[in-house]
């Protein structure tokens, strides 16, 4: 078998007397979309911090790309092609969609969040980036400031940003957190446009979501992975459906 694009082992991450993370090891394929789920406070966000370079984990080690990276901070590793959207929209708002997204290219490119360029105009940051805005279903939105655009539509820029950096890896943290029905409904649509494309970690709460778009799962409770399988193996796991899931599990006797 070939070595898994994202590999996890023995990750623990202590806060205080809180174990965030405990002996968590994961496989990630090339292409798959791959869903962490589990009630609020088991650690997905940690993870999730982890991955991305944000924390450093107390123990064990992350191979990205047959690469060891635990010790390599986030622009390191996302220059190596892991990148993330957070569970609270990141945008910047006062600028327009398509500076947003050619803030990203110029960064991917070497360049700074920090020193942005007023050339908006420059067209080897904005083509590329209206490109992107295209792909991701708002290039009629690209000169909208982004403290306009609709919360769902936030949320597409925001992820629109973590593809501007052209990542074989992409992290995202509750991407339909907030969002309306019809709105979540659009998220998923267009999430389910990446599968195959870019390799996606997803950490949600809205199982219909999740059931919908992972071919993967695993599930977290107090920082501990108490099952992993296919959306169908998860749910008709007997541990999950206690665990999580809030169903009642009938007894065989």
């Amino acid at each position: 078998m070939a070595e898994p694009l994202l590999a996890i082992r023995g990750l623990r991450k202590r806060f205080g007397g809180l174990l965030a993370t405990d002996q968590v090891d994961l496989n990630v394929v090339e292409g798959e979309t791959y869903a962490i789920i589990g009630p609020n406070g088991a650690g997905k966000t940690t993870l999730i911090g982890q991955l991305a370079g944000e924390l450093r984990p107390d123990a064990g080690a992350i191979r990205f790309a047959g690469r060891d990276v635990t010790r390599l901070d986030a622009p390191r590793r996302c220059r190596l092609g892991l990148a993330r959207s957070f569970q609270i929209t990141s945008i910047f708002p006062d600028f327009s969609a398509l500076a947003n997204v050619a803030l990203a290219v110029q960064a991917h490119a070497g360049g700074s969040f920090r020193f942005w360029r007023p050339a908006a105009g420059e067209r080897s940051l904005t083509e590329p980036a209206r490109a992107v805005l295209d792909s991701v279903g708002l290039g009629g939105r690209a000169d909208v400031l982004a403290a306009n655009l609709a919360h769902g539509e936030q949320r597409q820029l925001e992820i629109a940003m973590a593809l501007a950096t052209k990542p074989r890896l992409l992290l995202l943290d509750e991407p339909v957190a907030g969002m309306g029905l019809d709105e979540s409904q659009r998220m998923v649509r267009f999430l389910g446009t990446l599968k195959g494309h870019v390799t996606i970690v997803l950490v949600e709460h809205d199982m219909d979501a999740v059931f919908t778009l992972a071919d993967r799962i695993s599930v977290m409770v107090y920082g501990k992975i108490i099952a992993t399988g296919t959306p169908r193996e998860v749910r008709g796991n007997p541990d999950v459906r206690r665990a999580y899931l809030g169903e009642e599990v009938p007894s065989p006797c």
